[in-house]
């Protein structure tokens, strides 16, 4: 896999929201807007967002999430909902039956920051993997399936002063989709500063 593949390409990101009582009608889903407004908030370079309701059901999520890497050439994919314990949630076992590298560090990193907030946070089994094919590659990640966890979860937690006290994982997700072939994604620092190292900076765009 080259660092080149995609990185000219316009940033394309894949929001699915897994639940069964939302994809059916019974209420209205809030993943999909909670995770549109926080990237609208944060990303200053140009996107456009694919996005999908679906059930709970494994062949679903599995086929969805090829859909959008595969055929819609998504560079990023975020889920949201079906990461618990109960024997419905199948987010999980459905994103590591698709991905090719499995990147544990950001549910590592997830369950440290809901930690701070809910012991309960050890039950989530929220995973990370790349997608590769021969020519592209993808970051899907599985978020929390509430709006207010989900801001914490990407962009982490600060004092009443501003100060980081705990790195959201969105961080990290720009330099990553750089060493996949991906576009070259920038942050509104004061929403979330994303990290490179120098040797990866670029100067920014006009």
């Amino acid at each position: 896999m080259t660092s080149n593949l995609n990185n000219d390409a316009t940033l394309l990101i894949g929001l699915v929201s897994v639940s069964d009582r939302a994809s059916g009608g019974v209420y209205q889903d809030q993943g999909i807007p909670a995770l549109q407004d926080w990237l609208a908030r944060t990303l200053t370079t140009p996107f456009r967002v694919e996005t999908r309701l679906i059930a709970d059901e494994g062949a679903q999520i599995e086929a969805t999430l090829k859909e959008l890497v595969d055929q819609q050439r998504c560079h990023l994919v975020l889920t949201t909902g079906g990461t618990g314990p109960a024997r419905r949630d199948v987010t999980p076992e459905a994103t590591l039956a698709v991905g090719t590298k499995e990147m544990p560090g950001f549910g590592e990193q997830m369950r440290q920051i809901s930690l701070h907030f809910v012991p309960t946070a050890i039950l989530s089994r929220q995973t990370a993997v790349i997608r590769e094919t021969a020519d592209h590659a993808a970051l899907i990640l599985n978020l929390p399936g509430q709006p207010k966890a989900i801001a914490e979860t990407l962009g982490g937690l600060k004092d009443a002063e501003g100060a980081t006290l705990v790195g959201g994982i969105f961080a990290a997700i720009p330099y990553c989709i750089d060493l996949i072939g991906g576009p070259y994604m920038e942050t509104d620092p004061a929403q979330c500063k994303a990290f490179r190292p120098k040797s990866a900076l670029r100067a920014p765009a006009n």
